[in-house]
């Protein structure tokens, strides 16, 4: 029996959430005095709510349905895959078909030497794992004071506490603080803290506090340094071109590990399959999960370099989770990533989604209320300001101005989010151009709806 009703009214659905549903990231009284919307079917690049409203989502959930909802086939695959062999662990000298055949096919795909995977549950995961691993790696290699970790302020790299300690969101700091051994530097975004620099110019600057980094701890005292290779959760800040060459220059000069985040940014999400290809970088870790499998089922996984691998696969590594390599999750992201080369996703999005959507993004440009609209693959934000001129902030407390912009682009079914006073896409990568002509066409309604009561409310109003 069907233990799920889904024929309740929403405000009974409500109430039930409300009573024992405690959301991530939310303020969870609040939320249950609104009532959250509740999402019943997902076709493509579009959600179904339970009051019939047809939304176009352009976050792909948390940046991870890449091929879109609804694709019978994975849901095929899994259940085949439960019939066969359910679950079985890859600790005790085991293994299975489906890890067997997922870590070959990343293998192949990931570029250069990147040619063997530890699998998670998640990306948070991943990371955690990213820190045992880099630290184990210098242990073995008989430098066991070689454990600090550099990252960004404004990262993002999971919620765990060995993930969240690595990302540099100071809100996550303040709910339980962090692990010690990881230092932080600025981030590279040039439209809010750029001032009378170029672009290439702040990025160089901004690359450059890594070697300030390394040498203020020690060069012998650091592990590795983590970024992504465009900041997600933190707005999609994409680094000016001068940005990560020299932070590879800075790596390899010190004996650094560099640990690429592709979260969010691997599996054509750039318009290749990793965004070491789209920015040139030789990482000796990728962190993998979201368009692993579209997020179908829950699983990550970290891809280590052979040098990685060997050092740290000389002896018994002692870390790893109930669900590493989980037979359904991994065949269900062997299917995705089938379908991805069978169907061209990638080139879709190289070829015609990103090219499109670029020339439509680039005309938000004109709105009153937007400064700056930026992409790169099918990633995207517009910096919300009261001046285009001067880069301004607004007078109000940060995120005001995005947190009414997102409400008007709920109301107007689209799905953006908003991080401060930037809005964010990151939609499907299997969107059509005719997709993206109703994406933008709500997007600057819910900006001139955004502006207007800006306008009413005094809020244009520059710091």
């Amino acid at each position: 029996m069907n233990m799920i009703n889904t024929n309740l009214p929403t405000a009974e659905l409500q109430k039930l959430d409300a009573a024992h549903h405690f959301h991530p990231f939310t303020d969870n009284s609040a939320l249950g005095k609104k009532g959250a919307r509740v999402m019943v079917r997902g076709e493509g690049v579009w959600l179904t709510d339970s009051e019939g409203h047809r939304i176009l989502d352009a976050m792909a959930g948390l940046w991870c349905v890449n091929i879109g909802y609804g694709r019978k086939e994975l849901a095929q695959v899994a259940a085949r895959q439960m019939e066969e062999l359910p679950y079985y662990n890859t600790f005790f000298q085991t293994t299975h078909v489906p890890a067997i055949a997922l870590a070959a096919k990343l293998a192949e795909l990931a570029p250069g030497d990147l040619n063997h995977v530890f699998f998670a549950a998640s990306g948070s995961e991943a990371n955690d794992t990213n820190i045992r691993l880099v630290r184990r790696y210098w242990q073995a290699k008989g430098k066991p004071w070689r454990r600090t970790i550099l990252a960004r302020w404004n990262g993002y790299h999971g919620s765990t506490l060995g993930g969240g300690s690595l990302g540099g969101m100071k809100g996550i700091h303040a709910h339980g603080g962090k692990i010690d051994g990881i230092e932080h530097i600025e981030q590279p975004d040039w439209w809010s803290e750029g001032g009378d620099m170029s672009p290439e110019e702040f990025g160089l600057a901004r690359a450059r506090q890594l070697e300030e980094k390394i040498l203020e701890v020690g060069p012998d005292n650091v592990a590795a340094f983590i970024g992504e290779a465009v900041q997600g959760a933190g707005g999609v800040i994409i680094p000016p071109s001068t940005y990560w060459p020299e932070i590879q220059r800075i790596c390899q000069k010190y004996g650094v590990l560099l640990i690429l985040d592709e979260v969010i940014t691997g599996f054509g999400r750039t318009g290749n399959w990793f965004a070491a290809q789209t920015f040139n970088i030789k990482p000796d870790i990728i962190t993998i999960a979201k368009g692993l499998s579209s997020g179908y089922q829950p699983i990550g996984g970290s891809i280590l370099s052979d040098e990685v691998a060997a050092v740290v696969g000389g002896d018994e590594f002692n870390h790893g989770y109930t669900y590493s390599g989980h037979p359904v999750a991994a065949a269900v992201a062997l299917e995705n990533l089938r379908i991805m080369q069978d169907e061209g996703i990638v080139e879709h999005v190289r070829d015609v989604a990103n090219p499109y959507l670029a020339k439509r993004w680039a005309e938000l440009a004109d709105h009153p209320l937007v400064g700056e609209a930026k992409l790169v693959g099918l990633m995207g934000s517009i910096a919300l300001t009261p001046n285009k001129a001067t880069r301004a902030a607004f007078t109000s407390e940060t995120g005001t101005v995005g947190f009414r912009c997102r409400e008007r682009c709920f109301a107007n079914d689209l799905i953006m989010r908003h991080v401060g006073d930037r809005m964010i896409i990151s939609p499907p990568l299997c969107i059509t151009p005719a997709e993206i002509d109703v994406l933008i066409e709500r997007a600057r309604k819910s900006l001139d709806e955004c502006y207007a009561g800006l306008q009413a409310d005094g809020l244009m109003v520059a710091k």
